[in-house]
């Protein structure tokens, strides 16, 4: 069935701002009396888990009262940061979603904390293509559940989930949603319905149909 809708994921699909999450971490930790300087090495593989859970993985040994505390503190420090240090767009991004959304309904669904979709819009002028968005940080639900509700609340017919790693491509079968793989984004994964090297090719497609 050709596709009604284009669900993005955001880091390592539309953009890589993990310098910025890098430097809103080595902030937040310091103030809270952790001496861990955080480089994108360090956090990249973390891309695409919820984000609370992130933390819970860095730091096994602390309270939940301290990682909530963390948390907090890294959404102020991010909503503070990332618009003004943004990211590094990949590629025809703009370009391609200012195609895509003449055409189809656009939404994006991120495991990243609330807020950070907002920022990725402001930041790249793109709030006008998309219909909607749910980040994990707005409710604490998978990425499956977030689909799901997205499909019921615009009655959604046909959608397909653009994202960059396997756990992307887990959600999307759990909501029996095509999983379609941006290859030029963090992770790796050997299955999906459609792969594509770029936002250019991968524009080019579903302009195509």
């Amino acid at each position: 069935m050709k596709p009604d809708s284009l669900i993005f994921d955001m880091d390592g699909t539309l953009w890589d701002a993990v310098e910025t999450y890098a430097h809103c971490w080595t902030q937040v930790f310091k103030a809270n009396g952790i001496n861990r300087k955080v480089e994108k090495k360090d956090i990249q593989g973390y891309m695409g888990m919820e984000a609370k859970q992130i933390y819970h993985v860095m730091f096994p040994d602390l309270p939940d009262s301290t990682i909530e505390k963390l948390y907090q503190d890294i959404i102020i420090k991010t909503d503070e940061m990332l618009p003004q240090m943004g990211g590094e767009i990949y590629p025809y991004v703009q370009e391609g979603l200012e195609l895509l959304a003449r055409k189809y309904k656009l939404f994006m669904l991120s495991n990243c904390q609330k807020g950070s979709i907002r920022d990725f819009m402001t930041y790249t002028e793109t709030k006008t293509y998309f219909c909607d968005y749910i980040e994990y940080g707005s409710n604490f639900q998978p990425k499956h559940i977030n689909m799901k509700t997205l499909i019921d609340r615009y009655n959604l017919k046909a959608p397909v989930y653009i994202g960059d790693t396997d756990s992307d491509r887990k959600q999307s079968d759990l909501a029996s949603v095509p999983f379609v793989f941006a290859a030029w984004g963090f992770g790796k994964t050997d299955s999906f319905a459609h792969k594509f090297e770029s936002m250019k090719e991968l524009t080019d497609y579903f302009m195509s149909l």
